[in-house]
């Protein structure tokens, strides 16, 4: 059985190719940072999980080591300014791993780019499939456009900016051409990527079967979710900085995943070289339009059937080691808001509640404050409160929720979120629920480990809106618990 090593498998197209590989048959093994972010994945226990950083040379070799074909989809555009010194550390390590374990051949998924001067982001994407190509190893490089799907980054600026705004004042780019491609096809072209005919290392242009202006796409989308449809008003004053604020402030899409994205939609970017089709045979149903493209993400939003998304593979400027056990606070500044009820629901139904925090239906308490402090995370380039949530109902490790992660999950017992907000310090927010007496034990914590002076100061401004937020959740939590009875 062919062997396929995975690079980004936790991401937004890596998490949605790998039970496609396994579904074809392929034998798989994904690299993560962490093992236990796949651990609530339908798919985590039927792949091989190499755990380690891809900067790391013996972590490359593990994941090279007896592979047929490694797919390269790491892009660190999110991770700091020094991205692409993160990128090219990647790329040369699997390069020189993949060559010394004779891999059959690397696929790689860059970007659609014009000739000539290119974003930091995309010339990063070039850059990257230079060294795999470098490497002796046949290169499959397939270069797409805006990737739309049900949680992607590109669709979720589309969906965002049409919803919010039906007048919009927008740079002038959003009249150059582009040519999306559905989720759906891109991933057809990865799966096929794996044996079509490949001798040399190739790099094939992909997208949809359309040609759109970035205002045709919003445009196209509102007439899919039956909303008006916008006036979009070019200003030729908006710089990419200025534009990608304004999308930091509008959409979900934080600050510095803004820039990257509108950087790159600087110029005209529509397929050039079809040699693909020398390849791999286009969909056996055709490409997807992109207006169909739109209904389906639409259409498993309203199912609630996101497999992937943007938010949880983007990596954010806070620390992500978890929560350190309460002996290990010792020696070090800790603020804690706790708050204990009992309530005579069952601690199923009391988890129920808890697990449906956040998203559309709000922290159960003073609404208008969460989005006020989601709005100043927005102002100075945090996630704010837009990412929402994956799914309405249920929650897995490694989910986003609003500005938290989910850290840790144990199932009608235990639930801490992460904030990846922007605080001076780290910060999080935890429940905890325990069958006691005739009921249930309801603990509450919010934790807050202060970063200086600063920290501190932060802290003791909020401690008049913590009595009230704070106490209300609880109450709110344990009262509609017992309501479904």
């Amino acid at each position: 059985m062919t062997t396929i090593a995975v690079t980004g498998a936790t991401g937004y197209i890596g998490g949605r190719l790998v039970p496609r590989l396994l579904a074809e048959g392929y034998t798989v093994r994904v690299l993560t940072r962490r093992a236990d972010a796949l651990r609530d994945v339908p798919w985590g226990a039927d792949v091989d999980i190499i755990e380690g950083d891809l900067t790391e040379v013996q972590t490359a070799e593990r994941l090279c080591s007896g592979a047929d074909v490694v797919y390269f989809l790491v892009h660190s555009m999110a991770s700091g300014s020094d991205f692409e010194s993160t990128d090219e550390r990647c790329a040369r390590a699997v390069a020189q791993a993949a060559a010394d374990a004779e891999v059959g051949r690397l696929v790689y998924l860059s970007g659609l780019h014009p000739q000539g001067k290119l974003s930091q982001h995309l010339r990063s994407r070039v850059h990257v499939g230079e060294i795999l190509e470098g490497s002796g190893v046949p290169t499959l490089t397939l270069q797409a456009g805006l990737v739309i799907g049900s949680g992607s980054a590109s669709f979720e600026m589309i969906r965002h900016l049409t919803d919010v705004l039906p007048l919009m004042p927008s740079p002038r780019w959003v009249m150059n051409k582009i040519q999306p491609i559905a989720v759906r096809d891109a991933l057809h072209y990865l799966i096929r990527a794996a044996e079509a005919p490949l001798s040399r290392s190739r790099r094939v242009d992909i997208g949809g079967p359309e040609v759109h202006t970035y205002a045709d796409l919003m445009k196209i989308y509102a007439k899919e979710a039956h909303l008006r449809e916008p006036t979009v008003v070019p200003l030729p004053l908006l710089t990419p900085r200025l534009a990608a604020q304004w999308v930091n402030l509008v959409t979900p899409i934080p600050r510095s995943l803004a820039i990257p994205l509108v950087e790159s939609l600087q110029n005209d970017c529509v397929v050039q070289d079809h040699s693909v089709d020398e390849l791999i045979a286009p969909p056996p149903e055709g490409l997807t339009s992109y207006a169909r493209a739109v209904s389906l993400a639409l259409e498993k939003i309203s199912a609630d059937g996101v497999e992937t998304t943007w938010a949880a593979s983007h990596p954010v400027s806070v620390p992500s080691e978890p929560l350190p056990s309460d002996p290990d606070w010792s020696g070090r500044a800790v603020l804690v808001d706790e708050r204990v009820k009992h309530t005579t629901a069952a601690p199923a139904a009391v988890f129920d509640v808890i697990s449906s925090i956040g998203g559309e239906k709000g922290y159960f308490s003073l609404s208008r404050a969460w989005r006020l402090r989601g709005l100043a995370d927005k102002v100075v380039g945090g996630v704010g409160l837009g990412r929402g949530r994956r799914r309405r109902t249920g929650l897995a490790l490694g989910d986003t929720l609003d500005w938290w992660r989910v850290e840790t999950l144990e199932q009608n017992s235990l639930l801490r979120l992460r904030a990846e907000m922007k605080v001076p310090g780290q910060a999080w927010l935890e429940f905890r629920v325990e069958p006691e007496d005739d009921g249930t034990r309801y603990a509450q914590r919010a934790i807050f480990f202060p970063a200086g002076l600063s920290g501190r100061l932060y802290w003791l401004a909020l401690i008049p809106f913590h009595a009230v937020i704070f106490r209300r959740m609880a109450t709110r939590v344990t009262s509609e618990a017992e309501a479904s009875r």
